[in-house]
């Protein structure tokens, strides 16, 4: 049974940081496809950032130059490294997990079968 752990969240100023963290258990490693979403209240939840298996990442418009996804799979977590926040980025943030063949990992909500319960991040002006 897949399970996906958030962590990190929180409440920062504008133009701070934050990193968040997933941690995953019961998780297959091959032709993996990990990312991050996020929902603002009244909002429809949305792709942030992902990483596949040959460690190409795709980001939303949105915050690109701004946030970096990795993965240690020795450790085997997902990480989210959040700078500039702006306070339109304030959302609970997911992690999500799936498996696809490299070239097919998007930030697509259809693409993911594993989700955790999501980390708050409010960003104040």
């Amino acid at each position: 049974q897949v399970q996906l752990v958030e962590s990190g969240g929180g409440s920062v100023q504008a133009r701070g940081s934050l990193r968040l963290s997933c941690a995953a258990s019961g998780y297959t490693y091959s032709h993996y496809c990990m990312g991050w979403f996020r929902q603002a209240p009244g909002k429809e939840r949305e792709g942030v950032a992902v990483i596949a298996g040959d460690e190409r990442t795709t980001y939303a418009d949105a915050v690109k130059g701004r946030f970096t996804v990795s993965i240690d799979i020795a450790k085997k977590t997902l990480y989210l490294q959040m700078n500039s926040l702006k306070p339109e980025d304030t959302a609970m943030y997911f992690c999500a997990a799936d498996r696809r063949l490299p070239g097919y990992c998007f930030p697509v909500l259809s693409n993911f079968a594993y989700w955790g319960q999501g980390t708050q991040v409010t960003v104040s002006s």
